[in-house]
């Protein structure tokens, strides 16, 4: 009987360490979302993203440029957002958040885990970039020739007349 107390009682401390590091770990990505959707945050990013984007080009070879650009962008958007969520949770840790991502993938959105990439992963920056060059470009997505309009409605399967509509 011991036994099944001391299994019970880890299981229980277990799921509430597990909780309440799941409540951080929202609590921060709902910060985190603030955060971007902030005007500040837009501003800040728009700018510099007008600033670079045309030294970016969609090809297999990197400009040494790109790796200053890209420390740029860390010590500009990364601290900003560091410093925005230490005001907002002052224990937070970005190291130790970044970690435990890969824990939680499936629970982010895809703009926060794409932005978030653009932190520790160069490829994923340059493709923020190289998205941005294409849409200010006008050249994004069209999906135009893609899309197929059917109607709801039962339509009759007899041909309609002028003379059938009461002309």
């Amino acid at each position: 009987m011991g036994e099944v107390m001391e299994s019970a009682e880890e299981e229980i401390f277990a799921l509430s360490t597990s909780s309440t590091s799941d409540a951080e770990f929202d609590a921060v990505v709902g910060t985190i979302e603030d955060i971007i959707m902030d005007a500040k945050f837009q501003e800040m990013q728009q700018s510099f993203m007008d600033k670079y984007y045309q030294e970016f080009k969609d090809s297999e070879e990197d400009k040494t440029t790109y790796s200053s650009i890209f420390h740029e962008y860390l010590s500009l958007i990364e601290k900003y957002v560091e410093e925005q969520l230490l005001k907002r949770i002052s224990e937070f840790n970005m190291t130790a958040f970044l970690a435990t991502l890969t824990y939680h993938e499936e629970e982010i959105t895809d703009d926060i885990r794409d932005m978030l990439l653009t932190f520790t992963d160069f490829l994923a920056f340059k493709e923020m970039f190289l998205n941005y060059r294409a849409q200010k470009e006008g050249r994004g997505l069209d999906l135009s020739n893609d899309l197929v309009v059917t109607s709801l409605c039962k339509t009759s399967t007899q041909p309609t007349y002028q003379n059938d509509l009461g002309y």
